[in-house]
């Protein structure tokens, strides 16, 4: 019998499940932590243990300085990651979550011969649309935390407190120039399946550059819309959740 590996800052398991015999690992948005993915567990296949990765800067990793490269980011995940890969797994990263989750499970078959049995992107664009708005991780704090307001992804109560914005921008700012210096390089397509969520009021992913995910697999492929803005991984948690149990129980009966 394989079990959850022992404490790790990286990898937090909400509800450790030795049984399981999937392991669904989780990515946050820029600026989130692994607390997003509390209840996941709740609301998922019994045989599936959540484990949510936890990037420098956050969480239990507070005390580490957060990283400014997806590179780098992505070069320290994995041989984390490698113990917990015993199992069948699957990927899910919304936004900044959705890239990382990409390009890891890129270096795990270049580096590793591994691949997740399924990837579920969330709220981000395909990698080879490059960016048609100005990089933020350039500007001044006030600058910035203009741009948080209209971005509706950070409670209001942080953005009134001095206090906790002190602590956030850096994280934000580092998150930010990881998406902004990304550079694309093109690369084989992935045997994964793919599925694409998106929000049909998002000011920041269309249609078009969701649709465009389908080029970076030769598997199957699905784009599911909810009606709601980027965040809808809070909004419409419920249904995305019913979403990825379906995938993961049509997994288990292959």
């Amino acid at each position: 019998m394989t079990t959850t590996p022992s404490f790790n800052s990286w990898v937090i398991c909400p509800q450790p499940n030795p049984q399981a015999n999937l392991r669904l690992f989780c990515f946050p948005y820029a600026g989130g932590n692994s607390a997003i993915f509390r209840t996941w567990p709740n609301n998922l296949p019994s045989n599936v243990e959540v484990c949510a990765v936890e990037y420098p800067g956050r969480g239990r990793q507070i005390k580490s300085a957060p990283l400014t490269r997806l590179e780098s980011l992505v070069e320290a995940i994995a041989p984390i990651l490698m113990p917990y890969l015993d199992k069948p797994f699957a990927f899910f990263g919304h936004s900044m979550g959705g890239l990382v989750s990409f390009e890891l499970t890129h270096l795990l078959r270049s580096q590793y011969s591994l691949a997740p049995f399924h990837l579920f992107i969330s709220a981000r664009r395909a990698p080879q649309i490059p960016p048609t708005k100005p990089p933020l991780h350039i500007l001044s704090d006030a600058d910035l935390l203009t741009e948080l307001r209209t971005l509706n992804g950070t409670p209001k109560a942080v953005l009134e407190s001095a206090e906790l914005m002190q602590m956030f921008l850096p994280i934000l700012r580092a998150d930010f120039a990881v998406l902004e210096t990304y550079i694309y390089t093109q690369k084989q397509p992935l045997e994964c399946p793919i599925t694409v969520f998106g929000g049909l009021q998002d000011q920041e992913v269309n249609h078009e550059e969701l649709q465009a995910w389908q080029e970076q697999t030769i598997a199957a492929f699905s784009l599911h819309e909810f009606n709601s803005d980027h965040f809808f991984i809070h909004s419409q948690q419920e249904l995305l959740l019913k979403l990825i149990s379906q995938e993961l129980q049509m997994r288990q009966r292959h």
